[in-house]
């Protein structure tokens, strides 16, 4: 067993690349993993945050899980991370990424992050809902609180030394013009 300390994250920031953040944890082992207990989570966590703005629950839809994995197991193979461009499957899709040092986060935590963008959040339309003037930094938030969103699915895939998280939504937020 390793130990862990001083992970890096990172978050997807749409156009400015991602934001670097780096954690002061002192971790041994990595954290748990499994396909059930991703999906579990990623369930929990997305729903727990869309009920306080009266959001329904998000479905979770195996076809989007496939679809976050073969983009999660590309950005672990290259090692870029980088929001997908052209196509994402055969209907519209929306996409939040996460990535982080192998073994070091749970997935709550990965949820997390993004959720903790609620601090900036304000009521608005795409791209006005940020109190920080950047629609990046709540963007994530937004997806998974998005109220026409109704399916989603996850995936982790790992290189040898960082995480990559996917999610998938159907029909996709933060649609300029509308509100979350």
């Amino acid at each position: 067993m390793r130990r862990l300390t001083w992970p890096l994250l990172l978050l997807a920031g749409c156009s400015n690349g991602p934001q670097r953040v780096v954690e002061e944890r002192a971790f041994t082992g990595s954290a748990p993993r499994g396909d059930a207990l991703l999906r579990a989570t990623m369930i929990e966590a997305h729903n727990r945050a869309r009920a306080p703005v009266g959001a329904p629950p998000l479905a979770w839809d195996a076809t989007l899980a496939a679809d976050a994995l073969r983009y999660a197991q590309e950005l672990a193979r290259t090692r870029r991370f980088a929001h997908s461009t052209g196509v994402r499957g055969a209907v519209p899709e929306g996409e939040n990424l996460w990535t982080g040092t192998r073994g070091a986060y749970s997935y709550a935590e990965m949820a997390g992050h993004w959720v903790d963008e609620k601090r900036f959040y304000r009521r608005g339309v795409t791209p006005d809902f940020s109190t920080t003037g950047k629609w990046q930094d709540v963007s994530h938030y937004t997806q998974i609180i998005w109220g026409r969103t109704t399916r989603f699915g996850c995936a982790l895939a790992v290189n040898a030394s960082d995480d990559y998280l996917v999610c998938r939504y159907t029909p996709p937020g933060n649609v300029v013009g509308e509100a979350p």
